[in-house]
């Protein structure tokens, strides 16, 4: 389904898929992961280009584990980075409460960008002619690309096999009165009239199941609609997942110290669950170890 120079570099939860267009003597590239796997994303990118030179590097947003690699991959190859036209000064100021960063206690490297892309331009991509698309829920500002002649969505993290990302601007109430949930239902719906038969998203292996996945990213948007607490508790568990992938391990007895520094965790929690963080730690680990996205190792917290 996907054409032979569009090489798609499926990665974990830490980083995102990479997406590589192959351009002759050049190449373009989608998002870059994260910042501590910088290096294993440049060792794979130099794998795919085969002696190609990477000219060109766009974000879908930026988010910590999508513009991780940026930074290097520039150092490495002097590409221009394109970025959604959006997060144009957030990048430039390199505002870290603005990018989630220090809110969600998680790393990136500071880069410049060259460029920005707003919703209804066009780019051309390995030879294919690709339109941004405005996708807000998750990020705000983000953009997915379509190219309709092949049908191709590359969605980002607005529509995964299983649902999409965390929509964070509904939980920290930012910008006021936006609605974030509102918003993610306004993307589902731009995105299913689309010509769509396959689906590169941000994590996850690309897919041809589109209604199937479009039905279950609905319920469970109908379902944080219904109870906002779903949204909170998930949005929690996704954030101390994440940084155990990053981090390894955590001692348990450490957990509600390391989520009284996280702002965002603090804000959410005084905004919709009032707990202590003692509670609220041991009911984040409870539940991810009983999913297996955690195991206790003898009161120590170790990523799966």
């Amino acid at each position: 389904m996907l054409p032979d120079n569009l090489l798609v570099l499926e990665r974990g939860w830490l980083s995102s898929n990479n997406i590589v267009f192959l351009e002759g003597e050049r190449a373009a590239l989608i998002d870059t992961g994260y910042v501590t796997q910088a290096g294993q994303t440049l060792a794979l990118l130099e794998h795919a280009l085969a002696g190609r030179r990477l000219t060109r590097l766009l974000n879908t947003h930026s988010h910590s584990d999508h513009i991780g690699g940026n930074a290097a991959l520039v150092e490495a190859f002097g590409c221009q980075v394109v970025v959604p036209h959006g997060i144009d000064a957030t990048i430039a100021e390199w505002d870290e409460e603005a990018l989630l960063l220090s809110p969600l206690g998680q790393s990136a490297a500071r880069f410049r960008h060259d460029a920005t892309l707003a919703a209804g331009d066009e780019i051309e991509l390995g030879g294919l002619n690709w339109r941004a698309i405005a996708v807000p829920g998750h990020d705000m500002d983000a953009l997915a690309y379509h190219n309709p002649e092949r049908r191709i969505l590359i969605s980002g993290d607005a529509l995964w096999r299983n649902g999409f990302g965390v929509v964070f601007s509904e939980l920290l109430g930012h910008p006021e009165g936006a609605g974030g949930l509102k918003a993610a239902r306004e993307t589902l719906d731009v995105l299913a009239r689309l010509p769509v038969e396959v689906v590169i998203p941000g994590h996850g292996a690309p897919f041809v199941e589109v209604e199937d996945a479009f039905e279950r990213a609905y319920r469970r948007l109908a379902a944080f609609e219904h109870d906002i607490d779903l949204l909170v508790w998930h949005a929690l568990k996704v954030i101390l997942a994440f940084a155990l992938l990053e981090r390894r391990q955590l001692p348990r007895a450490d957990l509600p110290v390391f989520l009284a520094r996280l702002s965002f965790c603090q804000s959410v929690n005084a905004r919709y669950l009032n707990l202590s963080n003692e509670v609220l730690a041991h009911r984040l680990a409870r539940d991810l170890i009983r999913v297996g996205t955690l195991r206790d190792e003898q009161g120590v917290l170790v990523a799966m």
